[in-house]
């Protein structure tokens, strides 16, 4: 494939001018962005093209979300032909797009649901905190149930509260402090078990941890448990098969709502529509966003199951509507090219696809073994984590330094792959969650500039 277009060093210098001087960019620093003035302008399939010409394959879909792929036309003619009908108006009425797109997300859980709309996973966990705190409220009146209990090294969000409701140090440490309305406890990182236990002899002490947090808070302050099936953020850490089925026991053991971030997990990543069923759960609350659309648009939501959604209905004299509002939740063109790249990744079999091609890359990643920095490979369907360290036997981790100049490397040889951002010492996996569309060929392009990255770090 090639995307690339000609070149204009006038508009490209025009460009990063005009950022410069004006962009407030996140997360990078600025220094970095005068260093490395990377332009993005075109993109299709796995490939993206910068000003320059330079074609890259895009090993982390955007940021954890371009599912379908780059350079779908059909979802610019729905955008377009959705504004000329209805552009916009608040939710408080109904509208075509955003009643069919919640059908659709009711039928891929298995029914028994209604959804929130809002425009990013942020948004969508923040408001499942309310609901879960509204819920309480109303279904356990003199109580108080407002914790939630979260895992160390868990991303939620960039919001005061998914910042407090995530465990990542770093992330957190410029904010604080934080209202202590949420409780941590150790993740299911098998890899490096923070009670120092091997699993399945362990016991799931992991597990146990979380009742123990339950009852020393009191379950009547607890309102809800969080996770992400798969924990991204600290390096795709993926639980034994039996660790969720065992925190929705604790849920429905202590009155508590069980709250699934499913925001990078879900729509076909990994490999299935989304990931907490392949554990066979019932959540009560589910964040989605990222693949909702492809990142075509902006566009989130909060799904809540229908004993939750019940709690809320009424009379207006009761005052038990949902308290939270959003300007553009259910937005008709937002979720118009929603539903289309739902209707895509089905009728491409593309969640099937993240299983097999996953597997693919799976298998090829472990082959990267042979690398004395390799520690661990992981992932499931195309969700993926390669963990470097300086000793296998140890498990000591690399320098950021060390990792940060094996992202840039695999750059420099057009292939974007992303890092951990646990920090702390939990910062040293590469990252990798490609377009749902990734061929084999590609996936080898990957292993292949890894692979040399490696090579260039025992050496250097």
């Amino acid at each position: 494939m090639s995307l690339s277009n000609s070149p204009d060093p006038a508009v490209r210098l025009a460009v990063v001018q005009q950022d410069l001087g004006n962009v407030l960019h996140p997360i990078v620093q600025h220094k970095a962005l005068e260093a490395r003035q990377m332009v993005v302008t075109r993109s299709e399939g796995s490939t993206i093209v910068d000003a320059d010409g330079t074609e890259y394959l895009d090993g982390m879909a955007g940021l954890w979300c371009v599912n379908i792929g780059y350079g779908r036309g059909e979802l610019a003619d729905v955008a377009a032909e959705q504004m000329r009908q209805l552009s916009y108006f608040p939710h408080t009425a109904m509208n075509v797009p955003a009643a069919g797109l919640a059908e659709k997300i009711n039928e891929l859980m298995g029914g028994g649901y209604h959804t929130y709309f809002v425009n990013s996973g942020s948004e969508a966990n923040e408001a499942g905190f309310k609901f879960a705190r509204q819920y309480q409220k109303h279904e356990h009146p003199g109580e108080f149930r407002f914790k939630t209990i979260s895992r160390y090294y868990a991303y939620h969000g960039t919001t005061l509260a998914t910042l407090d409701a995530g465990g990542m140090g770093e992330r957190k440490a410029k904010f604080e402090p934080y209202s202590g309305d949420f409780v941590h406890v150790p993740p299911p990182y098998c890899y490096r078990c923070p009670f120092g236990l091997s699993y399945p002899s362990c016991g799931m002490a992991c597990v146990k941890a979380m009742e123990t947090a339950i009852l020393g808070e009191g379950p009547e302050s607890v309102a809800e448990i969080i996770v992400e099936p798969v924990m991204s953020g600290v390096g795709v850490a993926v639980p034994p098969d039996e660790y969720l089925p065992e925190v929705e026991k604790l849920c429905r053991k202590y009155g508590i709502l069980l709250h699934v971030d499913e925001v990078i997990n879900g729509f076909g990543r990994t490999g299935k529509m989304f990931a907490h069923q392949h554990y066979g759960v019932s959540p009560d609350i589910i964040a989605v966003a990222k693949g909702i659309s492809s990142a075509y648009q902006p566009i989130a939501a909060t799904v809540v199951k229908n004993s939750v959604f019940d709690s809320f209905y009424g009379e207006p004299s009761e005052n038990r509507q949902v308290m939270q509002v959003n300007t553009y939740g259910g937005h008709p063109v937002a979720a118009a090219v929603a539903l289309r790249n739902i209707e895509i990744l089905q009728a491409e079999n593309l969640t099937e696809r993240a299983v097999e091609i996953g597997a693919y890359l799976l298998d090829g990643l472990q082959s990267l073994k042979s690398h004395r920095n390799v520690g661990d490979v992981r992932g499931k369907g195309l969700l993926i984590g390669v963990e470097l360290v300086k000793d296998r036997a140890t498990k000591e981790q690399l320098d950021p330094g060390q990792i940060g100049g094996i992202v840039d490397l695999c750059r420099d040889h057009g292939v974007i792959v992303g890092r951990a951002g646990g920090g702390r010492g939990f910062g040293t996996t590469i990252t990798l969650c490609p377009p749902l569309v990734i061929t084999r060929a590609e996936c080898d392009r990957i292993v292949e500039t890894l692979g040399q990255a490696l090579l260039a770090l025992a050496s250097g």
